[in-house]
């Protein structure tokens, strides 16, 4: 029988030996990876301080010190990256704190306006999914497929005509930021709050490369702590208002989450303190890495989206399915699969990512070898080996 163990050891030493160009990944360091293996992680705490059953309690769990301590430092730091006077990372993804956020500024029967999946937004704002789970109304955002982003004058007068509870930006496929002022102007006219899901951008914010949200105007930022930012999985929660934030702790404990895992707060403050002091460079070497890889592949064929707009503006490179079927007869699964099978690990939408590369020192030169690489993957060449020989030639960096 093949023991757990020898499982994880497989899984470890392969992808170690592998080029990660998923978006929604990173690479942790090993400090943060010790954090996630400590004893906190099946411990408790549940801060009360009010009366229960006729006597004060501070905590419904003992022993808690170094748990709310961890929290405390987490939630410093990430007020001080982001310059937000609140924050949570009590979510367990990304996702929960997108139902924490419709929970907390919406009602029963409001509506919900987000940029469709069919334009790269993120599926779980459809009608099908978080709107219709909590009775809400879902709406989409006008959306410019050749500039990526939402059409700002249709936007604004959508947001007009139809009033929203909520406008959500933020994307899955997020090449570019959003218009933020334009649409928080818009929101407040018709009394709607502005949501940020910043959930693939997160570490290019922290790392001020990207865009700045909360000080564009956003009412609340959605985040993750584990695809641009460098953490373990983790959702979190941002915003400068006091009314929101009061709604946001009210929807979390109980609600959408109990526990919420402490070794995963200790880790996630770990790779905070990480970010504060690389976290700038990082985000910088990214961006410059993603337009690297982009022009390196459009040099060899691939020419991927938005070559107009210079490609990216973020760690996604987007790639035309309609060049890679006319040139090399396949779709973007098969694809995946074939440069898998050379080491080569992306997902199977069109997205390629430069954190987890970037993570490990790779710059801008570095991207023409890793863009000769796919090329030759889809030309049926097999280069396993080669990948395997990049690869060790770099080790994690930024930490």
């Amino acid at each position: 029988m093949i023991e757990v163990s020898e499982i994880i050891q497989a899984h470890d030493q392969w992808r170690s030996k592998c080029i990660n160009l998923i978006p929604s990944e990173n690479i942790l360091s090993q400090n943060v990876r010790k954090a996630l293996s400590t004893d906190m992680a099946s411990r408790y705490t549940l801060p009360i301080n009010q009366e229960i059953h006729g006597s004060f309690v501070e905590n419904a769990y003992r022993g808690t010190r170094g748990l709310d301590e961890v929290e405390r430092y987490a939630n410093e730091l990430a007020s001080d990256i982001f310059s937000a006077k609140h924050v949570t990372f009590a979510p367990l993804s990304g996702h929960i704190a997108a139902m924490g956020a419709l929970l907390s500024l919406c009602e029963k029967g409001d509506t919900v306006m987000a940029i469709s999946s069919d334009n790269g937004g993120y599926d779980g704002y459809g009608a099908d999914y978080l709107p219709d789970m909590l009775d809400m109304k879902a709406e989409t955002l006008p959306f410019d497929s050749g500039q990526w982003n939402v059409d700002i004058e249709r936007a604004i007068e959508k947001i007009h005509d139809t009033k929203p509870k909520l406008v959500m930006l933020g994307a899955s496929f997020f090449p570019f930021p959003h218009p933020t002022r334009e649409l928080s102007k818009a929101c407040k006219e018709v009394h709607a709050y502005l949501a940020y899901d910043g959930c693939h951008v997160f570490g290019l914010i922290a790392g001020k490369e990207f865009q700045d949200p909360l000080a564009e105007g956003v009412d609340l930022m959605i985040g993750n702590t584990h695809k641009s930012f460098f953490g373990p999985q983790g959702g979190a929660l941002l915003t400068n208002d006091d009314e929101i934030f009061t709604k946001v702790k009210k929807n979390m404990t109980w609600r959408t989450v109990d526990n919420i895992h402490w070794n995963r707060i200790a880790a996630t403050a770990q790779s905070l303190v990480e970010m504060k002091e690389y976290g700038v460079r990082y985000a910088t070497q990214v961006v410059k890495n993603s337009k690297a890889l982009a022009k390196a592949l459009d040099d060899l064929g691939l020419q991927p989206l938005l070559r107009d707009r210079g490609y990216t503006a973020s760690h996604q490179v987007l790639l035309d399915s309609a060049i890679i079927k006319e040139k090399w007869g396949m779709d973007l699964n098969s694809m995946a699969v074939a440069l898998e099978q050379n080491n080569i690990i992306t997902d199977a939408v069109g997205r390629l990512g430069t954190n987890e590369i970037t993570r490990l020192g790779m710059k801008e030169d570095d991207m023409h070898i890793v863009a000769k690489m796919i090329i030759k993957v889809l030309d049926g060449e097999n280069i396993a080996k080669n990948v395997k020989n990049l690869r060790k030639s770099f080790e994690i960096s930024f930490f």
